[in-house]
């Protein structure tokens, strides 16, 4: 019976660790190259950098995503509804003319940047990258507000919007 209870405890601690909200991103993310829309390659950290003193949210994104597709009309809510706030989306996709081609598609607003090298990728892991769309809340001070939000979370990340004003 010890052992039961044991396992169980040392099955909740792993997973409460392994689901922390974080704070702030690894030194390994914030060294993580992307790449521009014009083809030139940046650090994680300079892209936070360009946003600090202002709200940011991350959208973490594919074209060929289906759940980011029919997310796209709940972004263009949340961007209307909360003009002051920066938004960067980050692609996942595996060729650099599909990345191109869905933020013309799908008319996104904000910085773009891509990760060369998809979701299992070096960026996807230092950011725990397990599912898209995936949404980053950061604090105008580049704080960690929400770390990991989904599609199905529009009304905490608006609420959450609401109190960063």
């Amino acid at each position: 019976m010890k052992k039961v209870i044991f396992i169980i405890i040392a099955v909740v601690a792993v997973f409460a660790f392994t689901n922390k909200q974080k704070t702030e991103f690894s030194k390994e993310s914030l060294s993580q190259k992307l790449i521009t829309s014009d083809s030139a390659q940046i650090t994680f950290k300079e892209i936070l950098a360009q946003h600090k003193g202002k709200t940011t949210v991350i959208e973490v994104w594919a074209s060929w995503c289906s759940d980011c597709v029919k997310a796209m009309p709940k972004v263009k809510d949340m961007q209307a509804n909360n003009p002051k706030v920066d938004y960067v989306f980050i692609s996942m996709d595996k060729a650099f003319d599909k990345w191109k081609n869905g933020i013309v598609k799908h008319e996104l607003k904000g910085a773009h940047y891509w990760a060369t090298d998809g979701m299992k990728g070096a960026f996807g892991k230092s950011i725990d990258l397990d599912w898209i769309p995936r949404y980053i809340i950061l604090d105008k001070k580049g704080k960690i507000i929400t770390y990991r939000a989904i599609e199905t979370d529009f009304d905490q990340i608006n609420a959450t919007l609401k109190t960063l004003e």
